[in-house]
């Protein structure tokens, strides 16, 4: 039962974006000889505008200026249309319903009134007709057991009684989901009201009479329609009032980002524009098969026709299913849908249940958008729209491999520093990473042999490339590690091993962002520029080059540093670590080198640098690691190694970590 009603919502939500939908699709262009007012008023200085107003005006072509007012016209019209609708789309679910009966009742009256005035024209007619008198009529007929009669009535008849039908069946709606105030004799009168076009064109009344009875039938539910307007304009207010003010303190409670996500939740947002978008799909696909299976065209063959239609359906799909930006919105929807159970199929593969990794469909949703207002994907022609189209799923693609890089890489380290000696996580780990370097090899060896070098094309190579770049850095960090577990002895270069690879990788990293900046610039400069394109290039070059230039200088910074105040650090001898005869306090392994702190303590070299880049006290006695002069060495250290290294109790470090 919540599920039905949880659908209900989803589809009570659906309505506001297809009537968005259909006023994005109107087309708001104004002639340019339409302009031509506004272009000459334009260059004038302003005492000739004043001057010469009349004369413009009274030599322009009165459809021009018609043209002019139609547009400004169809604009506020779309534009109040659209934000009705999108009134509508946030409402809760109480006072969506009320609109949904109150739209309803709307338009029952129509259909109620349209019915009716079919019903008298067809009455009138078979009286004009048969050239009946005028004091005759159904119901007399009937009740005369006039046979030829009743034959002479048989379509006006028919239609009497279809809409005697149609009526009671509205009639009996509207009273249902009117939301006027109750009002006994109101409830009484409506029922006949819808009846009486159907009730009079049965008795022997005039024609005249006849052919007004729909408006009169007409006026008692528009007086309803009318009076719920009336009653319900002060709760309206009200209810605008009372959510604005609910915002404004979820705001000051909790915060602009809570109140969107709350809201997000509330109104199923995805799976609205999910919805959205597969009805649109549909109903474009029984439309071009409805072409198809309905053209009475004799030169055309049916089954070629078919044949074509299928073929050329898919593109079709894709082309009218983003021309709008609620239909790019539908689309992103469901591209992040596939985009989710991608990443869910690459987890299962890896058998990891991270939670962080479940972000792939929001990040894909959130780039092809993106790409779409970048590439404005909505303005273009069909067959660019779709050639625009396939190269944002290109680059998604592309995306999309990164993203299956992080969820593998940190396993693949996890599985090589853990001695896991489960072999099928191993194997399933470097499948992954198997295809991850095929597939974008395969894709770029298709994309340059079927197309001409451009600016796109080097984006989609830099990103493929990019990606096979990470995953050999990351395998070779894998195999050193591997290496390393099967080691009987402490591997003290494999940091600098770690480092130099990790180091190239940036580097390339680095380089290619430098290159995707740049090929932007030439597709701003150049080709398509835009403000969306501008801002995103901003991004990229704050987040992706100038950060990421910070973050490897600060390291470099921090790793040359900590080389210096280990170098000030003397080298311990054979005989002084046989006399102590211990581990590395930090790695818990032997030592068959150490430096010594100037507090006296033995520590591998890689394990004290790599303590050094977060302080430069030591780990036991929180003393200042480095020594001030080179060689300065305390007279009696030799006989004071083994009983300094312990001179701190158990867990000394751990709290001094802790302070």
């Amino acid at each position: 039962m919540d599920r039905l009603i949880n659908y209900t919502d989803i589809l009570l939500r659906v309505p506001p974006l297809f009537l968005m939908d259909i006023l994005m699709r109107l087309e708001y262009d104004v002639p340019a000889d339409s302009l031509k007012v506004v272009d000459d008023l334009a260059i004038m200085q302003p005492s000739e505008r004043v001057n010469n107003y009349d004369d413009l005006v009274s030599s322009t072509d009165p459809l021009a200026i018609k043209s002019i007012l139609w547009y400004l016209a169809k604009l506020f019209i779309s534009t109040s249309g659209c934000l009705f609708a999108l009134g509508v789309f946030l409402l809760p679910k109480p006072y969506l319903i009320n609109v949904y009966k109150f739209l309803g009742c709307i338009g029952i009256m129509f259909i109620s009134y349209w019915a009716n005035v079919s019903t008298t024209k067809a009455v009138i007619a078979a009286r004009e007709n048969n050239e009946m008198n005028p004091h005759t009529s159904i119901l007399h007929s009937v009740l005369s057991l006039d046979l030829q009669g009743v034959l002479d009535w048989n379509e006006a008849a028919l239609a009497i009684v279809k809409n005697y039908v149609v009526q009671c069946t509205l009639g009996l709606t509207f009273q249902h989901i009117e939301l006027g105030p109750a009002n006994r004799l109101m409830q009484l009168l409506t029922m006949p009201a819808f009846m009486a076009p159907s009730v009079l064109a049965m008795l022997p009344v005039p024609d005249y009479m006849l052919h007004h009875s729909p408006v009169f039938a007409a006026l008692l539910p528009l007086g309803k329609i009318k009076m719920t307007c009336w009653t319900s304009a002060v709760q309206v207010c009200n209810n605008i009032v009372q959510g604005y003010r609910y915002a404004r303190q979820f705001v000051s409670d909790v915060g602009l980002t809570a109140l969107l996500e709350n809201e997000w939740v509330r109104l199923r947002v995805p799976t609205v524009l999910r919805t959205f978008w597969m009805l649109r799909v549909a109903e474009h696909t029984i439309s071009a098969l409805s072409k198809c299976f309905f053209l009475k065209e004799q030169e055309v063959d049916a089954s070629k026709c078919t044949s074509d239609t299928l073929l050329e359906l898919p593109r079709e799909l894709l082309v009218t299913g983003c021309e709008t930006q609620t239909a790019v919105l539908g689309m992103t929807s469901v591209i992040s849908f596939l985009c989710h159970y991608v990443g869910s199929f690459f987890q299962w593969i890896l058998l990891t249940e991270d939670e962080d990794d479940r972000s792939i469909g929001t990040v894909s949703a959130i780039l092809f958008f993106i790409l779409a207002l970048q590439t404005g994907l909505t303005g273009l022609d069909p067959e660019k729209r779709f050639i625009r189209l396939c190269r944002n799923f290109c680059l998604l693609f592309t995306a999309i491999l990164h993203f299956i890089h992080n969820i593998v890489n940190p396993l693949l380290m996890s599985l090589s520093a853990s001695h896991n000696p489960a072999r099928h996580r191993h194997v399933r780990a470097l499948s992954v990473c198997a295809f991850l370097v095929v597939f974008p090899v395969g894709l770029l060896i298709y994309l340059w042999s079927q197309h001409t070098m451009s600016t796109w094309l080097l984006a989609v190579s830099a990103f493929s490339v990019e990606v096979i770049v990470k995953v050999i850095v990351s395998l070779m960090i894998y195999s050193l590690f591997l290496i390393d577990a099967y080691r009987s002895t402490f591997w003290e270069s494999l940091d600098d091993y770690v480092y130099y690879i990790r180091a190239f990788g940036n580097t390339v990293e680095f380089c290619f962002g430098i290159f995707l900046f740049f090929n932007g610039a030439w597709i701003l400069v150049f080709e398509s520029g835009g403000a969306i394109r501008a801002i995103m290039m901003c991004i990229h070059a704050y987040f992706n080059i100038w950060c990421e230039a910070r973050a490897g200088w600060s390291v470099f910074i921090k790793r040359r540093t900590a080389v210096k105040k280990i170098n000030s650090l003397p080298e311990a001898t054979e005989e002084q670590l046989e006399k102590l005869d211990d581990v590395c306090a930090i790695c818990y392994q032997e030592m068959s080198s150490a430096k010594i702190t100037r507090c006296r303590h033995f520590f591998h070299g890689v394990c004290l640098r790599k303590w050094l880049y977060v302080q430069d006290r030591c780990p036991l006695c929180h003393e200042i690691l480095h020594l001030v002069e080179d060689d300065y060495v305390p007279a009696n250290f030799d006989d004071n190694v083994g009983n300094e290294q312990f001179d701190a109790p158990a867990g000394f470090a751990d709290q001094d970590l802790q302070q």
